[in-house]
């Protein structure tokens, strides 16, 4: 088998002397899809912080962070490999910036873009190509802080899409969406799976989970308790178990959902 694309060894992440991420090993192999899921401080955001290198595990002999064949990188390459949808950049991104600035600024790793920033009609070809792709070039001059969720979420999708990387990290990315926005965010989802690249879904929504994703990583409590094939993990009795209530799973053309 070939050697995995993300690969995280023993990793360990502290909070004010708590473990929110305890001795986690996780790997990803190019071109597969995994949906990492669990209760609200299970720790899913920070296994995909670490796998950012937003955020470092503490230093033990046994730890390793493997990326893309590397275990040191500078960020603006990395990002170059990466591209990046979260909760709390959306947040960082809910400004005055126009959206078409966002989309750019996934250029120079920053936020919106600066005096300093030097584009060039190049850059601008490629944001309005990767901007009417998603779908958002006709809100390129409307300020990120006057777009509905939905159409931020896919700036951001843009942003993170601007060097044509080969790993998407998405952290619970469609909070707060209804479920027009959701079904279009999937629709983009299985476009990025069409463009062959590798998935990386944190979330809490079973129904974000597309059918392109076989495989699934139940977290709880800082550790993953399970990983395997969709249709073995996503079962009412070790949901119930992780999510501490009786969990119900319903299954309709290749998309799930589950209440309590």
């Amino acid at each position: 088998m070939t050697q995995p694309i993300i690969q995280v060894e023993h990793a360990t992440v502290r909070r004010q002397g708590k473990a929110i991420l305890d001795d986690v090993s996780f790997s990803v192999h190019g071109n597969e899809h995994v949906a990492i899921i669990g209760p609200n401080g299970a720790g899913k955001s920070t296994l995909m912080q670490v796998i950012s290198e937003e955020i470092h595990p503490l230093y033990s002999p046994k730890t390793r962070r493997i990326l893309f064949g590397r275990e040191k990188w500078e960020v603006l390459r990395l990002r170059q490999h990466m591209g990046i949808v979260s909760q709390n950049l959306q947040y960082l991104c809910n400004s005055s910036y126009k959206s078409w600035e966002i989309a750019m600024s996934g250029f120079f790793s920053s936020i919106g873009l600066d005096f300093h920033h030097q584009v060039t009609e190049e850059h601008r070809t490629k944001v309005e190509e990767i901007m009417r792709r998603f779908g958002v070039w006709h809100l390129k001059d409307k300020q990120m802080n006057r777009l509905s969720s939905g159409e931020a979420r896919r700036v951001l999708l843009c942003r993170a899409s601007i060097h044509d990387p080969e790993v998407m990290l998405l952290d619970e990315a469609v909070s707060n969406l209804d479920f027009p926005s959701r079904r279009e965010y999937r629709q983009t989802l299985q476009q990025l799976d069409q463009e062959g690249k590798t998935i990386i879904l944190a979330t809490h929504e079973l129904s974000e989970i597309i059918p392109a994703i076989n495989r699934i990583v139940v977290m709880q409590g800082g550790r993953i308790v399970a990983d395997g094939p969709k249709q073995e993990i996503l079962n009412e009795s070790l949901l119930s178990l992780v999510y501490g209530t009786q969990v119900y799973i319903d299954e309709r053309e290749g998309l799930y959902s589950a209440w309590c």
